[in-house]
């Protein structure tokens, strides 16, 4: 059996759970109410590809369903009143309004491991967005967005943390029932999640988040799904939309596969098994310091879900292609759990999360087995976004914690090591930490976390987080540093 088959049949084999970073992006949303229907769909809708809505709130507005504000008498306040705006007698035209305003200060010392004044960074994030219902059928997305950024020893802040005005996203949706299978395709700017959030995410960590520019379709049953796209990414400038264009130079193509497991199976469960394959094209990537073409292949599945108290997330993947004149040949196995002390929503979690990224030939020797994501969630390794997947082994025992009903806190602690002793560390812009590669020890070091989530109401919520970085000796021998990570934000959602 060929190797990209086998990670397709044995990761369908598994059973999965989500780490702490991927549990720390909803956190981000806000809110714990669901005043929200479940979008109409005979697919499960929390497991279309759109990422997670508690409490009615998701990190892609579009991905949310007000209609119950429709009706004034299911409104708790004023605000409600902004998720229907009727535009016709018959309500079949309506519009819903969202924003969102988040206020944040990150504090970073030894800014990329090397022994310097300590980073600050004073962040504003405000969106706001339209979505425009056409009756069932047809629906419009606008979605606007500032960033802007102080503070000291900031260098060059990347487009992502400042940029005065973008049109983060807009797309004209249509849907559509076919003999019993729900249809539908998008067109435009947009998000996009569907597959393993350390493979695909929004990027909600940055000021201005991660999208894309193309179309996506699916056809759905009660048990299957089928997702196509092509799409090119945003290339972000700084100053106002006029310099937010696609990106000419790279191309992200593909499907993912969706079954719902027997509910019947494992005493009762939410499962779902979501095979995918995906192609990015890459005129200018980098390795070791070149740059040049790179055609990269991901075959593989997600396994995730709640079986009981045990919440599971696993995924593996097989990655080939080209990259200028070598063959590409890379792996990544992402095992995560929680198990639930308690059968309360609310009660505590325990876990751990191990994954292995492969390593090696980033400098030209041999097969290039860097692994590599297309635009994962850079925070799940390190809040600092000092580590990646690729060229990683990582372990990481974690615990969430409810020491009063609107307060959530998650302490982990992670082991790092480097796959490949002969290739560099990466952090997560994909970059080498230089040196590394010419030092020969496993051990990348260890990262202490903790993150905790106060929802003041539920659209007000606080979040602090904190991390220190132990640099282990394949940093501290090509001259870097520890680092301590410090981060608070108040977020206001509607």
């Amino acid at each position: 059996m060929r190797p990209h088959l086998l990670a397709l049949a044995g990761a369908t084999a598994l059973l999965a759970p989500p780490a702490l970073a991927q549990a720390v992006a909803p956190s981000e949303a806000g809110g714990t109410r669901n005043p929200a229907n479940p979008t109409v769909t005979s697919y499960p809708q929390a497991a279309v590809g759109d990422g997670a809505t508690p409490g009615g709130y998701n990190l892609s507005r579009w991905a949310e369903d007000w209609r119950a504000m429709c009706d004034p008498a299911k409104r708790r306040d004023p605000i409600d009143a902004l998720k229907c705006v009727k535009l016709d007698d018959d309500g079949d035209i309506y519009a819903t309004f969202s924003g969102e305003a988040r206020l944040r200060v990150n504090h970073t010392t030894n800014p990329g491991l090397r022994d310097r004044r300590a980073q600050r960074q004073d962040i504003r994030r405000f969106f706001g967005a339209v979505d425009l219902h056409v009756g069932e059928h047809l629906r419009l997305f606008g979605e606007v967005a500032h960033g802007g950024i102080s503070g000291v020893e900031l260098g060059v802040p990347a487009a992502t943390l400042k940029n005065e005005f973008v049109a983060q996203q807009y797309f004209v949706e249509a849907t559509g029932d076919v003999g019993g299978v729900t249809i539908g395709a998008r067109y435009g700017r947009q998000e996009f999640t569907d597959g393993p959030n350390l493979l695909v995410s929004q990027r909600d960590n940055n000021t201005i988040r991660y999208t894309l520019n193309g179309w996506r379709a699916w056809a759905r049953t009660g048990t299957m799904r089928i997702d196509a796209f092509d799409m090119k990414p945003t290339q972000y400038g700084d100053l106002g939309s006029d310099d937010d264009v696609i990106d000419p130079a790279r191309r992200f193509s593909g499907a993912t596969l969706g079954f719902v497991v027997p509910k019947t199976w494992f005493g009762g469960s939410k499962l779902y098994v979501d095979p995918f394959f995906w192609r990015r094209r890459n005129k200018v990537g980098a390795w070791g310091g070149r740059i040049g073409p790179a055609t990269r292949y991901y075959l593989g599945t997600r396994v995730w879900g709640d079986a009981g108290p045990v919440t599971v997330d696993w995924s593996v993947n097989h990655q080939w292609g080209t990259y200028i004149d070598q063959r590409i040949d890379a792996w990544q196995v992402f095992l995560a759990q929680t198990y639930r002390l308690g059968k309360d929503a609310t009660a505590p979690r325990v876990g751990f999360h191990v994954d292995y990224a492969s390593g090696g030939g980033g400098y030209g020797e041999g097969k290039l087995r860097n692994s590599y994501a297309p635009f994962g969630n850079n925070i799940y390794y390190s809040y600092a976004l000092f580590l990646t997947p690729s060229n990683l082994i990582a372990v990481a025992p974690n615990v969430t914690v409810s020491p009063a009903k609107a307060l959530r806190v998650t302490a982990e602690y992670q082991l790092a090591w480097r796959d490949d002793t002969r290739d560099a560390v990466y952090r997560a812009n994909g970059q080498p930490f230089p040196g590394t590669q010419n030092v020969r020890a496993a051990k990348i070091g260890d990262v202490a976390r903790l993150q905790a989530v106060w929802t003041i109401t539920p659209r007000l919520s606080l979040t602090g987080r904190y991390e220190h970085l132990f640099a282990g000796p394949s940093l501290t021998r090509a001259g870097y540093a520890d680092s301590d990570f410090a981060a608070g934000w108040l977020s206001f959602r509607f």
